[in-house]
């Protein structure tokens, strides 16, 4: 079995990914990693290649951003037909998993090789937001997505890249892997996440409400569920580094004193839902 990771990147220095966080999460255990990186004004392509790793190769494309948010979908397509592995593993360039996984994720891979039953591989998507101790669970906050899918020519990704589907227009048949999908999109600067959605808005792409509502700051954070658990070590640095989450941190031990999950550092999500928006 043979596996190949992918993303697809563009002005990620500019607008703070942590896309070299992501690919190396999973690298260990893919065979190849295919890198599409779009045109760049801000050292990208510089960043890709200092992650020094013979499996990573590297595509270097022109972005048509005339084609509003379906350049995402067309730029995954690209790096996607590059993949050579039984298994193409796709992250998104905010996207990191935990290394206690890649052992499992490896498993489940093995498990359904050859079952042409399962198309895909799905995840339970952890939204952070503003705090790397905070997260999403209410209307308009996705739970679960699609990231490792079988490299056979008939699945695409399509619209913004925000999933995948059959080419031949039969619904996505998926198993579980019961791991987390670490989005850490929403974990930055109110400054910061102004500028990404302003270049998400010259295609079309983004959610131009939730940043709005950012205009005032994260607000209270107390109205989110706390996270307990460990994040992946490819992300120490910079979740060390933020300040907001430094403080909520603090906040976190002294009102959760007595929670067990703090010492255990349980890595859970919640199965409840809020089915309303949370301001």
């Amino acid at each position: 079995m043979t596996i190949s990771g992918f993303t697809i990147v563009r002005n990620a220095v500019k607008f703070h990914y942590p896309v070299v966080a992501s690919i190396k999460s999973i690298l260990p255990i893919c065979d190849e990693f295919i890198v599409n990186v779009g045109d760049s004004d801000d050292g990208t392509l510089a960043l890709i290649k200092g992650i020094g790793s013979d499996k990573i190769k590297i595509v270097q494309t022109v972005w048509d951003m005339g084609k509003g948010s379906a350049v995402l979908s067309e730029q995954t397509n690209i790096a996607l037909g590059h993949c050579k592995g039984d298994w193409a593993f796709y992250l998104q360039s905010d996207e990191v998993i935990h290394e206690r996984d890649l052992v499992r994720l490896r498993r489940r891979m093995e498990r359904y090789l050859n079952n042409a039953e399962i198309d895909a591989l799905r995840f339970k998507w952890l939204h952070f937001y503003g705090s790397f101790w905070r997260y999403r669970i209410d209307l308009g906050w996705y739970q679960k997505q699609d990231r490792i899918i079988r490299n056979n020519g008939a699945i695409e990704s399509f619209g913004d890249a925000f999933s995948f589907r059959r080419k031949d227009g039969a619904p996505l048949r998926s198993a579980k892997t019961g791991c987390l999908l670490y989005h850490y999109g929403w974990v930055n600067s109110v400054e910061e996440m102004t500028k990404r959605s302003q270049n998400a808005a010259r295609i079309g792409y983004g959610d131009e409400g939730k940043t709005r509502s950012l205009s005032a700051g994260y607000g209270d954070l107390n109205r989110f569920p706390v996270y307990f658990g460990s994040h992946p070590a490819v992300m120490t640095d910079i979740i060390t580094a933020h300040t907001l989450s430094a403080r909520d941190g603090r906040n976190i031990q002294k009102r959760y004193w007595w929670h067990p999950a703090r010492f255990l550092k349980i890595r859970y999500k919640t199965g409840r839902r809020v089915k309303r928006k949370i301001e």
